[in-house]
């Protein structure tokens, strides 16, 4: 047993040491290789060590370490490709202490470095297309809890009153005290007809038990886009999905044709999505210069360049911006504000600058890792800061964003009259300086 796992690991370091050469662009050559296979005897006998601590526990544990070889396939990649420096000694002695590989992963401090089951992974596929079966939010792990960033609008979630910073403290009698992200979304979907019963803690304080029955959920980015008087668009995008940029250039090819002369662009409470969506919307704006900076290991930055293209038009422009924009939405925002073809209103953004590599593992699942960092257009890092925006905006302590209200002019209308930030937005597209922006 012990000669087979030194030869999986062996194989599994070469593997990762491929990876790194491929990643950082070197060549290969004896001396790397020696060098990579010393660290991998360090790690096959460190391997050996926690496969010996296995077979000395009883039979009732052996499942629990049944992962150990993607356990190792997973210490390697965070090894070669993980943002920071890690050691692998202790990668391997925070899984024999935990038993688990997200267990493992909780001494990087990462709460977006996680390894997700085969289901899992399959889920989060399915996610960027933007069709599935569930409820309709976006959680994430905040101070440990899982917490609602976000409901998608016109979904059973949004309708049945879950907001961002609600706490989800059970599913289905399920506690979801150490459950992590993945599964607690693996529980949240199903079949649509069945009903979930999730256990939520109000922002107040209040716990509510909440029905929801699941629907197919086709999560569309543009979810609103209406033309004002004296010819202001205004385009909500929710998400950012692999139509994004799609949806979002029928909406302003359709606002153009009716004579939009300019725009206010509505991220508030966009929890972001795929990197991807987010360049290919920032390009629709910049016709040139950086749209992103991506910082990786050893501090080694690439500049994402805007691309000319034919269909960049030149207007007046305000987006808006709050608490639950975050991580793609982030992006956007921050070129659109550093290159200075919008002004942003609203308040502070939720500070996500962080960005994921997911790579498949052998066994059909799969690692999210943190596998850089970026800044935004200026060169500004936003982690754990967020944007502030031009004009601060802040809504009255209590009153839920007018976003999670229903329109009251039916189709794709809006309250202005109850909107202070949407209110802030079309007075600024007034000021003299806004109007001349080409």
């Amino acid at each position: 047993m012990l000669y087979k796992l030194v030869e999986e690991s062996i194989a599994l370091c070469r593997f990762a040491y491929r990876i790194r050469d491929i990643g950082e662009g070197r060549v290969n050559n004896l001396r790397k290789q020696r060098r990579v296979l010393l660290v991998l005897i360090v790690i096959t006998m460190l391997a050996a060590g926690v496969s010996n601590s296995i077979l000395g526990r009883a039979g009732a544990n052996e499942s629990k370490f049944s992962d150990l070889r993607t356990a190792l396939e997973v210490a390697a990649l965070i090894k070669t490709q993980y943002v920071d420096p890690v050691s692998i000694a202790d990668l391997l002695r925070s899984y024999v202490a935990q038993g688990t590989i997200n267990g493992m992963l909780k001494i990087l401090d990462d709460p977006y470095t996680r390894y997700l089951e085969p289901y899992a992974y399959k889920q989060m596929q399915v996610d960027t297309t933007g069709i599935y079966g569930g409820i309709g939010i976006v959680v994430g792990i905040r101070d440990e809890k899982l917490t609602i960033v976000a409901p998608i609008e016109e979904t059973p979630g949004f309708h049945a009153g879950l907001r961002g910073g609600d706490v989800i403290e059970f599913i289905d009698g399920k506690p979801t005290k150490n459950m992590s992200q993945d599964e607690a979304v693996s529980y949240m979907r199903g079949e649509p007809g069945a009903k979930v019963l999730l256990g939520i803690r109000k922002k107040s304080g209040e716990f509510q038990e909440v029905p929801i029955i699941r629907e197919v959920i086709e999560v569309r980015s543009v979810t609103k886009q209406i033309l004002f008087d004296d010819g202001v668009g205004y385009i909500r995008l929710s998400s950012f999905s692999e139509r994004s940029y799609q949806e979002l250039d029928e909406a302003l090819t359709s606002l153009e044709r009716q004579g939009m002369s300019s725009l206010i662009l509505d991220l508030r409470g966009n929890p972001g999505g795929l990197l991807t969506a987010a360049i290919d919307v920032a390009n629709r704006f910049i016709e040139r210069g950086p749209i992103l900076h991506v910082v990786g290991r050893n501090g080694v930055t690439q500049t994402v360049e805007a691309f000319p293209q034919d269909k960049v038009t030149h207007y007046p422009m305000v987006v808006m911006v709050d608490g639950f924009s975050a991580s793609a939405s982030e992006i956007v925002s921050g070129a659109l504000k550093d290159t200075g073809i919008a002004t942003l209103i609203g308040s502070q953004t939720f500070g996500k600058g962080l960005v994921q590599t997911v790579i498949p593992l052998r066994d059909g699942s799969a690692v999210s890792l943190t596998t850089a960092r970026y800044q935004t257009a200026g060169g500004h890092d936003i982690h754990a800061v967020g944007i502030q925006p031009d004009v601060i905006v802040e809504l009255p302590e209590g009153e839920e964003p007018p976003y999670y209200t229903s329109d009251v002019e039916g189709g794709n209308g809006v309250d202005v009259s109850q909107d202070i930030q949407l209110q802030g937005a079309l007075e600024l597209l007034q000021r003299p300086k806004l109007r001349k922006a080409s």
